[in-house]
C-alpha cells in the first residue's frame, strides 16, 4: 500500500529524535494531522523501544477501535496482529502485537499489575486536553514509574487542544507543534426562534444548511437522548431520499458505530448526529458543515448526595473551536453555532480530577501504596477524604486507609468501588443477577412512557429478564426500548465473563433480592421510612429524603436508595429498592448501637435526652431520659452557634456593653482588647459563655445579669478601666445632669441634651482619648430635635442666634440667654416671676 501522507508526517523524523534523545515529549496537533495513527507507527522500530511494545490510551471506545482497525490497514494487516486494542469487555491482541490501542481503565490495570511495565517500551497519551480522570491518574503512575523504575521509558502526550507550555513545564519535556491541514471556516450563530428547542433549532439549521452547501453535515448533541429527539425531528422535517441521517454515541454497537464513520455511498449526502465523542478522536469523511449545540454531558460530583451526575453543561472555547475545526478538513466549510454570540465561554475544559467522585481513584493510589504523584493537577484534599471514608465503609480500605483483600479484589474487577464491594459480596447463586445489576446501574433507564417515571428500580431489572426471556419479534421488554436492552445485554455478558457466571438470569426476582444485593454498594442510602409521614425517610448517613407522589414504592418501611436529587431539605429518591432489614443485623452488625442523645429541641427551645437504639445514623427505638448536666452545655452552645447570638437573652445593659467594647477595640487598637464581632464570640463560646451555662436547660433561663457578666469577663481589670474612662455609659453635661451615650458600629457615640444644659460649655466633648468627637443632638425644652453637630462652638456662635429668635417666643418659660458662653447651664425653666 502506497505511505499514506499526513500534516505530521513531515515532523516524525523530529519526533524519533526528540525521543531519541530525551525521554518525554509535549505533541500538539490539530484533528486531521494523523498523531493519533502515525507516531505510533512511525516509533515501531525506533533503537530505545528494543521490541517492546507501544501502549496508547485513547479515551474514547470507539476512538480506540478506529484507531487501530486503520493503522493495521496501512499494514496490511488484520487488528490483533502488529495493532491491536483492548478496551472493556473486548480484546484483539495477540503473541506479534507491538501496539495496542488501550482505553483508560485498561492503562491502570497494566500499570497496577506490573509496575516495572516489563514489556513496554512507550506510553502515549492521546486526546490529552480532555482531561479525563484516569488520564490524569495513567500520566502521574507513568511519570512516578519513570521517574524511580524505568529511566527508559518514552511518555509522549498528545492533544488537539493542549496548553503545552504548562504540560511541557510539567512533564520537563520539548514541544513539538504540527500546524495541521485545515480550510476557512466560516462561523454563524443563527437565533434560535421563540420555544423552538435544541432539536428543532438543530434540524432547522441543518435543512437550510443542505440547502445552501455541499457535503456531509456533523451536528454535536449534548447525548443520547437529544441524538434521539433530533432524528425523529429530522424524519419529519426533511423527507428526502438523498438525505441519511445516523447517530455517533458511546453507546452503540460496534456496527452502529462503524457505519457511522464510514462513507456514505454515492449521491447521498449524510448528517451525522454526534456527542463530543466526535469532536477530535475519529474521523468523519466528507463534512462540510458543522452545527454545534454547544453543550456537553460532563461528569459533577454533588458532595451533598455523594453521587457523581452527568450534567449537561456550555463547552469550553478549545471544544468549540475543535468542533469547528470538522468542516474545514476537506474544503472550505461553514460551522453554525446555536448559541448567542455574546455568550462568554471558559478557555479550557476543567479537568475531571477537580470536580468528580474520587473514591476510584482513592482505591487506586491505596494500591499503589502512595498519593504524592507528579500531578498535573492534584486531587482536592476533601473530596480524596471524602472518598476515602466511602471506601472504608464499603471495606476497601482498613483504619490506617490501607487496601483491604477486598478493595485489591475490587480493582481487579473493574466496576465503580459501590458496585464492586456489591458484586463480591454477594453469594455465589446470586452473581448471574448481579452482573446484571452492574450493567442497569451504569446504564441509563430503557424504560420508555409512563414506566420511565418509576422509582422502582426492580422495574428496569424485570423488563431486562422479560426481554432476555422472550425476544419477542417487537423486542419490547416490559415497557422498555428494545435497543437500550440490546445495549445492556452486551454489558451483562462482559460481566458474566469478568463474575466468571456461565448463565444468565431469567424471570423476576423476589421482592428483597435486588435490595439485598446493592445496599451494600450503598450502606449510606440505607433509608427507614418515617412513622408519622410514609412519603419521608431517614438515611443511614442522617440525611432526610423523600419519595414522590407518584412513587411506586410507597408503603416500603425499608429501602436502598441508588440515585438522589439533592434538595435544600430532603433530597427525592429517583430510584430505589426494598430489602430485608434482616440483612442488616446479619452483614452490618457492628453498625447497630446504643447510645445517648442529646439534642436541642428548636420548638421548645430547650435541651432534651433520649437513649436511642440505632442502625448508624437511623433511630430504631428512643425513649426519654433526664438531662444530664454535662449534657446540656454541648447542646446549649450548638443551638447557640446555629441560631446566632440573637438567640442569647441580651438585656439592654449587655447590648450597650458589648457595643462600647467593641467601639473602644476599634478607636483605640493600640490597647489590644479581645474582639467580640459575632464571628469571634460563636468561635469563643466555651470560653466565655459556657461557665455561665451551667445548671440551665433553656436559652432563656440565663440571666440577663449573668450574660453581661460573662461579655464582660473577656475583659481583665485594667481592660475594664480604660473602658469605663476611655468610653463611657454616660456624660455629666453643665447642668449637673448625666446624659446617657449612645454607641452604634462604625460611628461615633451620640449624646442627646437639651441645649440650656450645655450652657457655658465652648468645645465639644470627645472619647476615646480625645480622638473621637462627641455627636450632639441638640434638643428643644419639648425634647424635640433642633441640630445635630460635632462643633458645638461653631453653633453657639453661626446657629444659635437664629435658634434663640425662632424658639424664645414658643419657650418663653426656659431661658434665652444672649450671650450662651457665660449663661448658667440648667435643665429647668426659669422660676415663676423670672
Amino acid at each position: 500500500m502506497k505511505p499514506l501522507v499526513f500534516p505530521i508526517t513531515a515532523l516524525l523524523p523530529d519526533i524519533r529524535a526528540s525521543l531519541e534523545a530525551r525521554p518525554r515529549l509535549v505533541l500538539e496537533a490539530p484533528p486531521g494531522a494523523g498523531k493519533t495513527t502515525q507516531v505510533p507507527l512511525a516509533l515501531l522500530d525506533a533503537s530505545w523501544l528494543a521490541a517492546k511494545k507501544i501502549v496508547m490510551l485513547e479515551p474514547r471506545r470507539i476512538a480506540a477501535r478506529a484507531a487501530a482497525q486503520f493503522m493495521a490497514q496501512q499494514r496490511g494487516e488484520q487488528v490483533g496482529q502488529t495493532v491491536g486494542y483492548r478496551i472493556r469487555f473486548e480484546s484483539k491482541v495477540g503473541n506479534a502485537t507491538r501496539i495496542e490501542v488501550v482505553t483508560e481503565g485498561i492503562l491502570t490495570r497494566l500499570i497496577q499489575d506490573d509496575p516495572e511495565l516489563t514489556d513496554i517500551g512507550a506510553i502515549l497519551f492521546d486526546e490529552f486536553h480532555e482531561r479525563h480522570l484516569a488520564g490524569d491518574l495513567g500520566a502521574a503512575l507513568a511519570l512516578d514509574i519513570q521517574a524511580t523504575l524505568r529511566r527508559d521509558l518514552r511518555i509522549v502526550v498528545m492533544s488537539a487542544t493542549l496548553d503545552g507550555e504548562r504540560i511541557a513545564q510539567w512533564m520537563d519535556a520539548p514541544r513539538i507543534s504540527s500546524p495541521g491541514r485545515s480550510f476557512p471556516v466560516r462561523i454563524e450563530y443563527p437565533p434560535a426562534r421563540a420555544q423552538e428547542s435544541i432539536e428543532h433549532h438543530m434540524a432547522r439549521i441543518a435543512k437550510q444548511a443542505l440547502e445552501e452547501s455541499a457535503g456531509d453535515l456533523l451536528a454535536f448533541l449534548p447525548g443520547r437522548r437529544e441524538i434521539a429527539r433530533a432524528e425523529n425531528v429530522l424524519s419529519q422535517t426533511l423527507q428526502r431520499d438523498d438525505v441519511e441521517v445516523v447517530a455517533l454515541h458511546g453507546e452503540l454497537s460496534l456496527a452502529e458505530q462503524q457505519l457511522a464513520l464510514a462513507p456514505a455511498e454515492e449521491g447521498t449526502r449524510r448528517i451525522v448526529l454526534a456527542t463530543n465523542v466526535a469532536e477530535s478522536s475519529v474521523t468523519l469523511p466528507g463534512i462540510r458543515t458543522v452545527i454545534d449545540a454547544g453543550l456537553a454531558r460532563e461528569p459533577r460530583f454533588d458532595p451533598n448526595s455523594g453521587f457523581t451526575r452527568l450534567e449537561t453543561v456550555n463547552i469550553s472555547q478549545a471544544s468549540a473551536d475543535q468542533r469547528a475545526g470538522r468542516a474545514g478538513r476537506v474544503a472550505e466549510g461553514t460551522a453554525y453555532r446555536l448559541w448567542p454570540q455574546s455568550r462568554r465561554l471558559d478557555p479550557a475544559r476543567t479537568a475531571e480530577i477537580m470536580q468528580a467522585e474520587l473514591s476510584g481513584l482513592a482505591l487506586e493510589l491505596a494500591a499503589w501504596g502512595s498519593a504524592e504523584l507528579p500531578w498535573l493537577d492534584s486531587p482536592p484534599n476533601g473530596a480524596l477524604a471524602q472518598a476515602r471514608e466511602l471506601l472504608t465503609r464499603l471495606g476497601a480500605l482498613d483504619t490506617q486507609q490501607r487496601i483491604t483483600p477486598l478493595g485489591r479484589n475490587m480493582l481487579e474487577l473493574g466496576a465503580t468501588p459501590r458496585l464492586g464491594a456489591a458484586a463480591l459480596r454477594a453469594p455465589e447463586t446470586w452473581r448471574p443477577l448481579v452482573a446484571d445489576l452492574l450493567a442497569l446501574m451504569e446504564a441509563r433507564s430503557p424504560m420508555r412512557g409512563e414506566q420511565a417515571r418509576s422509582d422502582d428500580f426492580r422495574v428496569r431489572v424485570n423488563a431486562l429478564h422479560t426481554w432476555r426471556d422472550r425476544r419477542s419479534a417487537t423486542g419490547q421488554g416490559g415497557g422498555a426500548d428494545s435497543g437500550a436492552l440490546a445495549a445492556i445485554e452486551q454489558a451483562c455478558k462482559g460481566w458474566r465473563r469478568r463474575l466468571d457466571v456461565r448463565s444468565a438470569a431469567s424471570g423476576v426476582p423476589h421482592s428483597h433480592a435486588v435490595g439485598d444485593l446493592m445496599l451494600h454498594a450503598f450502606p449510606d442510602r440505607i433509608a427507614r421510612q418515617d412513622e408519622n409521614n410514609t412519603l419521608r425517610y431517614t438515611l443511614a448517613n442522617g440525611r432526610g429524603a423523600r419519595l414522590h407522589e407518584q412513587t411506586a414504592l410507597l408503603g416500603e418501611p425499608w429501602l436502598v436508595a441508588l440515585d438522589l436529587r439533592h434538595e435544600s431539605r430532603d433530597s427525592l429518591i429517583l430510584s430505589a429498592a426494598p430489602f430485608d432489614p434482616r440483612v442488616l443485623e446479619e452483614d452490618y452488625p457492628d453498625q447497630f448501637k446504643r447510645v445517648r442523645a442529646v439534642r436541642w429541641n428548636d420548638e421548645r427551645a430547650a435541651v432534651e435526652a433520649f437513649d436511642e437504639r440505632r442502625f448508624a445514623g437511623i433511630v430504631l427505638e428512643r425513649r426519654s431520659v433526664p438531662v444530664q448536666a454535662e449534657d446540656a452545655v454541648p447542646a446549649l452552645l450548638a443551638a447557640i452557634r446555629q441560631r446566632g447570638l440573637d438567640a442569647l437573652p441580651w438585656s439592654e445593659s449587655a447590648r450597650r456593653l458589648r457595643l462600647r467594647m467593641q467601639s473602644l477595640r476599634e478607636w483605640m487598637p493600640e490597647l489590644g482588647l479581645p474582639d467580640v464581632s459575632d464571628a469571634q464570640l460563636l468561635n469563643t463560646l466555651e470560653t466565655w459563655l459556657a461557665p455561665y451555662l451551667q445548671g440551665i436547660r433553656k436559652l432563656d433561663a440565663l440571666a440577663a445579669d449573668d450574660l453581661s457578666q460573662a461579655l464582660g469577663s473577656l475583659f481583665d481589670y485594667e481592660q475594664r478601666k480604660q473602658l469605663d474612662v476611655q468610653v463611657p455609659d454616660s456624660l455629666t453635661v453643665p447642668s449637673g445632669q448625666t446624659r446617657r451615650l449612645e454607641y452604634s458600629p462604625g460611628e461615633p457615640p451620640v449624646l442627646a441634651v437639651k441645649l440650656q444644659e450645655l450652657f457655658g460649655l465652648a468645645d465639644t466633648p470627645c472619647v476615646a482619648g480625645n480622638r473621637v468627637p462627641v455627636t450632639l443632638h441638640l434638643l428643644s425644652p419639648a425634647g424635640r430635635p433642633i441640630q445635630v453637630t460635632q462643633d458645638l462652638k461653631g453653633f453657639w456662635e453661626r446657629t444659635y442666634p437664629e435658634v434663640k429668635k425662632e424658639l424664645k417666643g414658643r419657650y418663653p418659660k426656659h431661658p434665652w440667654p444672649d450671650d450662651p458662653w457665660t449663661a448658667t447651664p440648667t435643665h429647668r425653666a426659669k422660676p415663676r416671676g423670672t
